[in-house]
């Protein structure tokens, strides 16, 4: 400790004491009397050229009269030292739970959706990643107006202003966010009820997560926890139990991520054939022109769904060719008012002049040849409309 600072500290006890002297003297009854208040301050020069104030307080004695037995009382003390220093502190963090020291370096951001990560402390820096709503980051460096994070893969700042820091945080994320329990062993049992004794409703296996039910009073043998909808519990020795967060996404993990669910659902739609017979119909000839013109009516009806998906519109055309409810030709049909949006719309007639995609014209000469994969239909719509009949990709034919 330097001179300094051992000065102040001897200062400010002796400050105290004898402020502790001028209230206990303020506080006697008029009736009293004073009898002795000794204070004696002396300033020492150690050998090691150190200054220290030593402030001792040899006695206080106060008697009463008008009948008052006499009463006596001391205080002493000695080498008292007042400054907060950091082992207070480690005082105070010993109060807190190991969850409650760890979150102390943590923050969140307080979003509906996400919070841009910069590359930089700059509202025009570039954008390296996003925390979404539940998201937790570690704090590298507090600034005025931007904090330094890692989350994830994700390093860079991120405003204040959107973000809730420390033990707030932590309030925060236990408001809004599940806490979910990770089971540990195999077998472990789901109760009806907080008792060994209770019903066994299910057994689960490692790894299992399962939402802790909050609302309950935490126990140290018991987890309290959603199954089935309702209230259940499994042992506190066998599962682990944390906030359900997650961690900032960079801006190449999000595309990586967006180009695989679109691949996926590109896959799922492609085989989104609902169990029917393909049939083979009597052939139609058709001229050049009929070929184009029923491509171009494939391509903007369903240009961007899977093959099959092409070829069950243009089975649908030949279909209403072929059954003496609609016009007998190819071109009437698709421009017969009120039935198909892109024909009224020129949008056919500019694809034909244009030239239709190969796999269009491919399907066209399919439907034409008589194969039909839809049973029959002579009409479709949307999948997403819940109508019955024969789904291939995002159309339903019937």
């Amino acid at each position: 400790m330097n001179v300094t600072k051992r000065a102040i500290q001897g200062i400010v006890v002796a400050g105290s004491l004898v402020m502790m002297c001028t209230i206990a003297e303020a506080a006697e009854p008029v009736a009293m009397e004073t009898t002795t208040a000794a204070v004696e301050t002396r300033t020492e020069l150690a050998t090691n050229a150190t200054a220290g104030v030593i402030v001792c307080l040899d006695q206080f004695e106060a008697d009463a009269i008008n009948g008052f037995e006499t009463a006596s009382a001391s205080i002493e003390q000695s080498k008292m030292v007042i400054v907060a220093t950091g082992e207070d502190a480690a005082a105070d963090e010993e109060t807190l739970t190991e969850e409650e020291i760890a979150w102390q370096n943590r923050l969140m951001a307080d979003v509906e959706e996400f919070l841009y990560v910069r590359a930089a402390g700059d509202e025009n820096a570039e954008i390296v990643g996003k925390l979404y709503k539940g998201a937790v980051a570690e704090i590298v460096e507090v600034g005025d107006t931007w904090t330094h994070i890692i989350s994830g893969n994700v390093d860079g700042y991120v405003k204040n202003d959107y973000c809730v820091f420390g033990l707030d945080a932590l309030a925060y994320a236990t408001a809004n966010f599940d806490t979910k329990a990770t089971v540990q062993t195999d077998g472990l049992r789901i109760r009806s009820e907080a008792d060994t004794e209770s019903s066994i409703l299910t057994a689960v296996s490692t790894g299992t997560t399962l939402t802790v039910d909050t609302s309950v009073e935490a126990s140290d043998e018991w987890v309290a926890v959603i199954y089935g909808g309702d209230t259940t519990y499994v042992s506190a020795e066998y599962v682990t139990t944390e906030l359900a967060l997650d961690e900032g996404v960079t801006i190449e993990e999000e595309q990586a991520a967006l180009a695989k669910a679109a691949e996926e659902e590109a896959a799922r739609k492609a085989s989104q054939v609902t169990e029917v017979t393909t049939v083979q119909n009597e052939s139609v000839t058709a001229s050049v022109d009929e070929v184009t013109l029923l491509a171009a009516l494939i391509q903007c009806e369903a240009g961007s769904e899977c093959y099959e998906g092409q070829v069950a519109v243009g089975a649908v055309v030949m279909n209403r060719v072929r059954s003496g409810g609609y016009p007998g030709t190819i071109y009437d049909v698709i421009y017969q008012s009120g039935q198909f949006t892109p024909a009224g719309s020129g949008s056919v007639a500019s694809v034909a002049s244009s030239g239709p995609k190969a796999s269009c014209i491919q399907a066209a000469q399919e439907a034409l040849n008589g194969v039909d994969n839809t049973g029959g239909a002579t009409c479709f719509k949307r999948a997403s409309s819940g109508h019955a009949g024969v789904v291939i990709g995002n159309h339903v034919f019937y």
